[in-house]
């Protein structure tokens, strides 16, 4: 069986390799389900590793199958599972559980384990196959009508559990009604988590570098958001235009822009980093300055990673009430399908080299 793999700690090492095709028996207990693969997202997080920048391959391997956004179809399952049946469409949650209190209670998302593992990222092959087995804990069940959005179901749960994780830690002050938002990022995080704090009702501001008008302007107005060039209004100019921001949720995977963030956010606001920057960058900071206004102004930080199956449903939830609220604007975040493991040289062309692909994605089957 095909699969794109990379050998980690080795640049650009991606390439086709030949796997054992999965079987239902690879999970004990019954509780197996054999997915076809159709589409599997791919980012950043795949060109650093593909960059040597992180990732581990599994015990015994020499390589890492990458992919940790899917979208499939199951065609087999265990006498034990009872949610999916062959048929039907769905996703996997990306990290598995440790040994810690918290794997043991389903809440491997935030394992306090140091050592973690993750499909596709760490110490786990991904699902970049043509099939993959997994536990039905692991598999989430993707409706018919969110087919066309199903390979953003990981990504729409990373925006889902960052929101989610604001609001519960802002509990601590008994009433929290954010009414402005500060997203920065326009690739497919920081459009996902305009349109979710958009239909929260927030006024959203969405921040990038790159002037408009262009697909990332329109897409965020057809959400009912704004669109920022910082190229333009840089992020302290759009506060003391707009006021201080409640909730600010990074997404550029730059550490000097998440830095910045904790400037600008308003009294007993939150800020949410997503980004996972591999990197050795060092920056000045006003340190004194950013200590002192948190301190007295009771100012959150929450870093948030991959999230279980409670948040993919959360996701799907909130694609499914945008197709109705936003018809076919997040369609349009899907803008780069590649056809096939074989095209992996394009995969990662795009991912490194071309800035117009917001969304790029693997199609590995048809429907």
């Amino acid at each position: 069986m095909k699969a794109l793999a990379v050998r980690p700690g080795v640049p650009k090492s991606a390439h086709v390799a030949e796997i054992p095709s999965p079987r239902l028996s690879d999970v004990p207990d019954g509780r197996g389900v054999l997915v076809r693969t159709l589409r599997v997202g791919v980012d950043a997080t795949d060109a650093e590793i593909d960059a040597a920048l992180y990732g581990a391959a599994p015990p015994g391997d020499s390589f890492l199958v990458l992919g940790h956004e899917v979208f499939g179809v199951v065609e087999e399952v265990g006498p034990q599972v009872t949610h999916v049946r062959p048929g039907d469409y769905c996703t996997c949650t990306v990290r598995r559980p440790g040994s810690t209190l918290y794997d043991r209670i389903g809440r491997n998302d935030i394992t306090s384990d140091e050592t973690y593992y993750e499909r596709g990222i760490n110490l786990l092959h991904g699902f970049l196959s043509e099939r993959f087995v997994d536990d039905a804990e692991f598999i989430v069940k993707v409706p018919v009508g969110l087919a066309h959005l199903g390979v953003l179901s990981e990504p729409a749960s990373v925006c889902a559990k960052g929101i989610e994780q604001a609001y519960l830690a802002q509990s601590r002050l008994q009433v929290w009604r954010p009414r402005t938002a500060f997203v920065t990022g326009a690739g497919q995080i920081g459009l996902l988590t305009a349109m979710m704090l958009r239909l929260r009702g927030l006024d959203v501001y969405v921040l990038a570098r790159t002037p408009n008008p262009g697909l990332k302007q329109e897409i965020v107005e057809a959400y009912g958001a704004r669109y920022v060039s910082t190229q333009e209004t840089p992020i302290r100019e759009l506060a003391r235009q707009v006021g201080k921001p409640d909730l600010i949720v990074e997404a550029t995977g730059n550490s000097r822009v998440a830095f910045e963030c904790m400037e600008v956010l308003n009294l007993n606001g939150a800020l949410v980093w997503t980004s996972v920057t591999a990197g050795d960058e060092l920056l000045e900071i006003p340190s004194d300055k950013i200590n002192f206004s948190w301190v007295l102004g009771n100012k959150l930080l929450v870093g948030t990673v991959n999230g279980n199956r409670h948040h993919f449903e959360q996701g799907l939830s909130a694609l499914a009430l945008a197709e109705v609220t936003f018809p076919g604007v997040t369609e349009r975040i899907l803008t780069h399908p590649v056809q096939g493991i074989e095209n992996y040289a394009e995969v990662m062309r795009l991912l490194t080299e071309d800035k117009s692909a917001l969304k790029v994605y693997v199609e590995l089957t048809d429907r």
